[in-house]
């Protein structure tokens, strides 16, 4: 099957588009990246998406058109990767754009409630724009069954990067971080695989790049490589709640927030601003080898890292510096593209629902029952 992953992820960068064909041997998923692509959203499209997930107020009517703006461009980001094939696709499976997410309320916090995330990009919109029949909606089935929805992309992982006899994490680091973790023979054995989300990821580094530098990102990391990190500070920052938490968690730009990143660096006085952007990384990178040995059973032999983070060279030192002996790779080295990791998940996920294969894994999202993940749209 010839299929299209379609995410916009929390650094609300662009649409990553993944053309994939879909090779199923008896149950058993390969996959073959054809093209991969990110498509940049406009600048005014980026910041009202990025107001919106900050809470700024918008009327129902305004939301209903940015629900087709974003729509739209993803159907556009569909229809231009799709020339890249030799033949129209089957499928095209879109994620969305998230706007807000929130956790399920536990007992711990003295009530329980289901959580709620809303992406928008309908699905409707992108199979009347494409002809193509598409899958959205992935996070809302999960939810219903008490899960976070959240992160979904371990479905790819168990599928097609479990390792025979290594303990493997694949480490997301997109602008929020999540892991999955991997024992041997995982698919044999998926009530053992578990994930969760760990940190912010390139969120706050990318954010204080903006203010104090006028740069979109930290490039290889090379403005963080030249100051200093206040490790005090950083293992002050560590015993936050969402830190010491035990999964399953997940979080977003609700959490690291711009609110977030002004306090941050009100407790950076005496700092250089190369010296916050090297804090900022090593935090980012601390709180990731922090959760391994938090909350992982068994320390891994192979962290296999996916998402935008894996081009920023300092924070990659870093974190094989932190993670020893375990050895850091990308996911490339597992001939899993770093870059189009999540649209290539999406392409599967997408596969999965209309074959009416369960899509998520409860063991990872804390939802009571497996389900189907998606609603389809012909």
């Amino acid at each position: 099957m010839l299929a299209i992953g379609l995410i916009s992820g929390t650094s609300v960068d662009g649409i990553d588009a993944a053309l994939v064909e879909i090779i199923d041997r008896n149950g058993k998923l390969e996959t073959n990246l054809i093209a991969g692509y990110t498509y940049p959203y406009s600048d005014d499209l980026r910041t009202e998406i990025l107001a919106v997930c900050a809470g700024a107020p918008r009327s129902l009517q305004q939301i209903c058109e940015l629900d087709d703006l974003i729509a739209e461009s993803f159907a556009q980001a569909a229809i231009t990767i799709m020339e890249k094939g030799d033949r129209l696709p089957d499928l095209i499976a879109s994620h969305g754009q998230t706007v807000f997410h929130r956790p399920p309320v536990t007992p711990q916090d003295g009530k329980t409630g289901l959580g709620y995330s809303v992406q928008l990009g309908r699905g409707a919109v992108i199979a009347e724009l494409t002809g193509i029949k598409t899958v959205s909606d992935f996070r809302v089935a999960d939810i219903e069954a008490g899960g976070h929805a959240a992160p979904l992309v371990p479905m790819l992982d168990i599928l097609l990067l479990s390792h025979p006899t290594k303990y493997r994490v694949c480490q997301n680091i997109g602008g929020i971080s999540n892991l999955t973790y991997l024992p041997p023979k995982a698919l044999e054995h998926p009530e053992q695989v578990f994930g969760f989300d760990n940190g912010a990821g390139n969120v706050l580094i990318d954010m204080t790049a903006q203010k104090l530098f006028g740069v979109s990102f930290d490039a290889d990391g090379a403005i963080a490589r030249q100051g200093q990190p206040d490790l005090l500070l950083i293992d002050k920052w560590l015993k936050q709640e969402f830190f010491v938490t035990a999964p399953p968690k997940s979080t977003g730009r609700e959490l690291f927030s711009p609110e977030y990143l002004d306090k941050c660096l009100a407790e950076c006085g005496g700092l250089s601003d190369r010296d916050i952007m090297a804090t900022l990384t090593e935090f980012t990178a601390r709180a990731i080898a922090k959760s391994y040995r938090d909350f992982l059973p068994v320390f891994p032999d192979e962290v296999l890292i996916g998402g935008g983070g894996g081009h920023n060279g300092y924070l990659m030192e870093r974190l094989q510096d932190l993670v020893k002996p375990a050895i850091v790779m990308r996911t490339n080295d597992c001939g899993i593209d770093s870059d189009s990791k999540e649209a290539i998940a999406f392409a599967l996920l997408g596969y999965l629902r209309l074959k009416e294969r369960y899509g998520n894994l409860p063991s990872v999202t804390g939802a009571k029952r497996s389900v189907l993940l998606g609603k389809i749209y012909q």
